[in-house]
């Protein structure tokens, strides 16, 4: 069974590319929540698996938690950004 993590600063637009920014800006919101993320991942047809007191390893200090996609058949880059295309457009 593959698993992704994926990680709510992958789409964060506070954040820099080096920090852990994976989408491009036009794709990045503010503050995505795990919430937001996890009904992206179920919107792209896959499971997620929320997990809230885990901290992504660059911002070890910020628990925002991470979800889990069980069984994608994606390259992670490519589920990223769909799920930051998702993430967009439940903002609009």
């Amino acid at each position: 069974m593959v698993e992704n993590v994926i990680w709510p600063a992958y789409f964060d637009a506070a954040l820099s590319r080096r920090d852990g920014r994976r989408v491009p800006m036009e794709l990045a919101v503010e503050e995505p929540s795990i919430d937001e993320i996890a009904t992206a991942v179920q919107q792209v047809g896959y499971d997620a698996v929320v997990e809230r007191d885990v901290a992504y390893p660059r911002r070890h200090w910020d628990a925002a938690g991470r979800v889990l996609v069980k069984d994608a058949d994606d390259a992670k880059n490519t589920l990223v950004q769909a799920v930051a295309a998702y993430v967009g457009a439940l903002r609009d």
